[in-house]
């Protein structure tokens, strides 16, 4: 079983391309004949961890990826680490701003992604869809939900899993702007890439893709 979790919209936004993400790429995962289940997490510091949780605990998957919105970047990103900390600078849909606060009390300072993300990376590029890996899933409620997922895993042998960004999609952006965008029909296809990729991959590849600041 894979399970793919996305966002509700938030800071004022009438839609959040990470869960219409998700669901088109559960249909084109479904086509390969794959057991995939996608959740839609609430934009709530604690309230969506209480939903992922619920949904490890009911699907248990082999491998689950998370997936939300960060807007202003150019392509899809492969995140490598999660810390525990929540530092938001815009309250959440809850009206909740933690500021400096631990995700888990007492938990490890941080976790790595257990997706193959290298190799992920390799084949989002080849399918011609711009990907990076990226070293910060920053402070808000993405790596809230990235941090949990992570430390639930720790304990749970033999399931992986990770967190992905997408951009902005089009009609999101007032017309005119050039902030960057892509299309959900990419970002989905991106999305099964990476699922399909850590399903036969045990072993990253080795290739640069670090960042110098």
């Amino acid at each position: 079983m894979i399970l793919l979790t996305g966002f509700e919209p938030f800071g004022g936004g009438t839609t959040n391309p990470s869960w219409t993400a998700v669901t088109q790429a559960r249909t084109l995962l479904e086509s390969d004949g794959l057991a995939v289940a996608a959740v839609e997490l609430p934009c709530v510091f604690g309230e969506s961890a209480s939903v992922l949780r619920g949904a490890l605990d009911e699907f248990r998957p082999e491998l689950a990826i998370c997936v939300g919105q960060a807007g202003g970047r150019e392509r899809i990103s492969l995140e490598r680490v999660a810390i525990n900390c929540d530092d938001a600078r815009i309250p959440d849909n809850a009206g909740k701003q933690p500021v400096d606060a631990e995700v888990v009390a007492g938990g490890p300072a941080a976790y790595f992604s257990s997706l193959p993300i290298k190799a992920a990376l390799h084949a989002i590029n080849v399918a011609g869809i711009p990907a990076e890996v990226s070293q910060t899933a920053g402070t808000y409620v993405c790596n809230h939900i990235f941090y949990t997922l992570m430390h639930q895993l720790h304990s749970r042998p033999g399931a992986r899993g990770g967190f992905i960004h997408v951009p902005f999609e089009p009609s999101q952006l007032p017309q005119g702007r050039s902030t960057p965008a892509m299309r959900v029909e990419l970002m989905a296809q991106a999305l099964a890439v990476v699922v399909r990729t850590a399903l036969v991959t045990t072993v990253d590849i080795r290739m640069a893709a670090g960042a110098t600041h």
